[in-house]
């Protein structure tokens, strides 16, 4: 149930966001190691974003999963702040990362939880 949310300033045509958005649900199934047919995504762009008083390019992105590898978390770092780069031109040091590991109970889907 891994699910990745990206809020980022840079504006971008709705195909190039749909694009972005199916490359990053591959890239949290590939990083975490679950099928893409349970990873949610959320492509936020065109936000206000100030990232050390400056508004230039800039991302948050969450991403939640149970069982999230605490000790892989510098890697998933390396691997989001790459693909962001690249898609969007957002350069790592503009870019925060939430990771979370949620309990099986609590999250919900299709009307039970994990």
């Amino acid at each position: 149930m891994p699910f990745i949310k990206v809020e980022t300033n840079v504006a971008m045509s709705a195909s190039k966001a749909a694009d972005t958005g199916k490359a990053l649900s591959a890239l949290a199934a590939d990083m975490l190691g679950k099928p893409e047919t349970s990873v949610l995504t959320i492509l936020e762009e065109g936000k206000t974003l100030i990232f050390g008083g400056e508004d230039g390019p800039a991302a948050y992105v969450t991403l939640d999963s149970i069982g999230m590898p605490e000790d892989r978390t510098p890697e998933l770092s390396a691997s989001i702040c790459s693909f962001l780069e690249s898609a969007l031109g957002i350069p790592g040091n503009r870019v925060y990362i939430a990771f979370g590991d949620i309990k099986r109970s609590m999250f919900g889907w299709d009307g039970k939880t994990f």
